[in-house]
């Protein structure tokens, strides 16, 4: 199935009231972000990987309320080789955001930080939450502006078609 017919797929339920779903395939653009222990990455170091980058903050009602439903996609997809990058726009940084972590309980999601907006500016967001679907050969498939149950079943096989099928495992020589 096509990125556009699978992004067509993300359920209206998931959807924030007035959020707008964009489809398409576009390369993205190169952009960095820090991890929590504020070493320099970039979406290159995920290669092969399919990604959710979420843009959130702390101080942002909708996407406070969305991230457990994302540390819960985390859990369920990172054995497919599959990634969410939480983007913190807070800027008190690390200090910030892991006693947010620690008090609703997000045990799976990485801690990622973009203080200064930069990636956010990269990728030309709008406003919080706003997440970017990223297919395993490193191209924005599909966005969503506003709140959704990501770990809701069919939200969850949208993301699976969007993102493709993890690369298979080259078979050994048992000799």
């Amino acid at each position: 199935m096509g990125a556009t017919l699978a992004a067509s797929l993300l359920p209206k339920q998931g959807r924030a009231a007035g959020g707008a779903l964009r489809r398409g395939v576009q390369a993205l653009p190169e952009f960095g972000f820090t991890d929590g222990d504020g070493v320099a990455r970039r979406v290159a170091d995920f290669g092969g990987q399919g990604l959710l980058l979420n843009f959130w903050a702390t101080w942002c009602p909708p996407c406070v309320a969305e991230m457990p439903a994302l540390d819960r996609l985390q859990a369920a997809l990172k054995p497919e080789g599959f990634s969410v990058l939480a983007l913190s726009s807070d800027r008190g940084g690390r200090a910030q955001v892991a006693p947010f972590y620690a008090r609703v309980e997000l045990s799976h999601l990485g801690i990622w930080l973009d203080p200064r907006g930069a990636a956010g500016r990269a990728l030309s967001v709008r406003g919080l939450p706003t997440s970017v679907i990223v297919d395993r050969e490193g191209r924005e498939v599909a966005r969503l502006e506003g709140a959704a149950s990501w770990d809701a079943p069919d939200m969850v096989a949208a993301i699976r078609d969007l993102i493709g099928p993890a690369a298979a495992r080259p078979a050994t020589d048992r000799a």
